[in-house]
């Protein structure tokens, strides 16, 4: 809706050929208003089911969330750091996401302090 009221704003118009509908007329603003309603609807409710799918699975001890890496794995990424190597190529040669990388750095990092 923001983005049409920014071309109301130019005084444009937009029409949505296969749906017949235009926004420069009443019937048009209201069709595109409700088609809106309708999808921002549908999209809390399944936001809604997968929170209940989350909570249930949780309760049957079925979602652990994702493995954490290695713990050899994390000592190689501190060796390679220490040893001056770049965290992209780190996370190239250990074939893990530079993400990865920097958050084993900084957990590294805070332990030491």
């Amino acid at each position: 809706m923001t983005i049409i009221q920014r071309l109301e704003q130019k005084l444009v118009g937009l029409r949505i050929l296969n749906l017949g509908m235009d926004t420069q007329t009443p019937t048009g603003k209201l069709m595109l208003t409700v088609l809106g309603g309708v999808a921002q609807f549908e999209r809390e409710m399944m936001l809604e089911r997968q929170r209940e799918g989350v909570a249930k699975a949780k309760t049957a001890g079925k979602y652990k969330g994702r493995k954490p890496l290695a713990d050899d794995l994390r000592q190689e990424v501190a060796c390679l750091a220490t040893e001056g190597m770049a965290k992209v190529n780190i996370a190239r040669q250990l074939k893990i996401g530079e993400a990865s990388v920097y958050r084993i750095l900084a957990a590294t990092k805070k332990a030491d302090v």
